[in-house]
């Protein structure tokens, strides 16, 4: 039974050791491409962002064009000139015959003048569409920031779970190298051998795991910051005693928080107003405009050099612009149903983030604070002892694994907690957390 059961062993191990074979030699790749190294805080990270995201260099260009939607909604009709002039003269059969003193000549110049305040409601529907593409950038930074502070605390704690892994697995390639010379003195059975390679290579397919979840954060990070894709980017955070506790802010603050400084909110609240003017302005396109016109003619009126001022303007029999006030309306009713909906949709997110966040906090208090520190002190104080042979491999294995578990788990629930908090800082456009 023994023979059979180490020769599964082996099979197992086998396996594990192409799955090891495999991992290294892609990691193999590595070192002659990457790289340059970025260390920075979060406030680094944010300047970064803030100047080089190409998202919102492209918005600020949106400003920009929203903005001169303003200048052409300010200008004036140009008026109108025309001249007419005969180019044939039938008594003398000459085309163009400009020497011939009795030619008819005729100038007319007209100026359109727009009635019931249509360029002043042009005007203010243009700076209402400036304010909300400002409102779209500005939701547009927290929207990208709330990533870029998730992916800064995500890429943190993943790398602080990578360096207990990396210590573990230094620890178990020393002990697996000592095991090796002691084998075919027959001072360590194989199986022994056997078991601390496959907790080995387990350990190894684990942290690839790890590296790849990295891998994929640290992308969406650096594209955020427009970092160079060759660079590894390390964070810097120490957590602060001063942060404030979620149990010390309540729901209604967040609430009232979120109404004052959601931009999404503000962009619905704008569209209400954009199209109540929009309304104004299509009633106004009803009243009909006019055009002053003042002609010269020469010879071709009842008497020679005729002067004359006229008014021309349309008649609203048929078309009193219906269709567009009716779609103006209509627009009026759909924002208005629109910004109830954002506001139901704020008020759920903040109750729900905020329930998380309680729950986050309360768990991760409700660990000893003395236990990270005494459980990184044991792992060291086992590692002596089994290397003396003071504890069985099986011991030894059981606590390794439990060691990483609550070390994961520990970090787990610190990201945990500052990705709730984060949420909040989101879901109220504030940042009352994590500062």
């Amino acid at each position: 039974m023994l023979h059979k059961k180490l020769a599964i062993n082996i099979c197992s191990i086998c396996c594990i050791y192409l799955l090891q074979f495999n991992f290294t030699s892609a990691q193999s790749f590595a070192p002659g491409q990457i790289r340059d190294t970025l260390k920075l805080d979060l406030r680094q990270a944010e300047k970064m962002f803030l100047e080089n995201n190409l998202q919102l260099l492209a918005q600020k260009y949106s400003i920009d064009s929203a903005k001169a939607n303003i200048i052409t909604a300010r200008l004036f009709d140009n008026p109108q000139f025309g001249v007419s002039t005969g180019f044939y003269q039938p008594v003398a059969h000459r085309f163009f015959d400009m020497a011939d003193s009795s030619r008819e000549i005729s100038l007319q110049v007209s100026q359109l003048i727009k009635t019931a305040g249509k360029r002043n409601k042009a005007v203010q529907l243009a700076k209402t569409g400036v304010a909300l593409t400002e409102y779209q950038f500005t939701d547009l930074i927290r929207t990208l920031s709330y990533t870029l502070r998730n992916d800064f605390f995500n890429m943190y704690f993943l790398q602080q779970t990578q360096k207990v892994y990396d210590i573990e697995i230094t620890a178990l390639k020393k002990t697996c190298a000592a095991y090796a010379e002691q084998v075919p003195k027959g001072n360590i059975s194989q199986l022994d051998l056997l078991r601390i390679q496959s907790q080995l290579y387990t350990l190894q397919a684990e942290l690839a795991t790890l590296q790849n979840n990295i891998d994929d954060v640290q992308s969406e990070f650096k594209l955020l910051l427009r970092a160079k894709a060759t660079t590894y980017v390390v964070p810097e955070y120490e957590s602060s005693s001063k942060s404030k506790s979620v149990s010390e802010v309540t729901y209604q603050s967040l609430v009232d928080s979120a109404y004052q400084n959601r931009y999404d909110l503000k962009i619905a609240k704008t569209n209400v107003l954009f199209n109540q003017q929009n309304l104004a302005l299509q009633k106004a396109l009803a009243v009909p405009d006019f055009n002053i016109d003042l002609s010269y003619d020469r010879l071709g009126s009842y008497v020679n050099n005729f002067n004359s001022i006229g008014i021309d303007l349309p008649l609203p029999l048929f078309n009193r612009n219906q269709g567009n006030i009716r779609q103006a309306k209509i627009g009026i009713k759909s924002s208005e149903v629109q910004l109830e909906g954002v506001q139901d949709a704020v008020e759920s997110q903040i109750a729900n983030s905020y329930l998380g966040a309680l729950r986050a906090e309360q768990l991760l208090n409700s660990f000893d604070t003395k236990f990270e520190g005494n459980i990184n002190y044991i792992i060291g104080e086992v590692t002596k002892n089994f290397q003396v042979h003071n504890i069985s491999m099986l011991e030894f294995t059981d606590f390794y694994d439990s060691y990483k578990q609550n070390v994961v788990q520990i970090n787990n629930l610190k990201y945990n907690l500052l990705s709730q908090l984060e949420q909040l800082n989101f879901t109220t456009g504030t940042r009352i957390f994590n500062k």
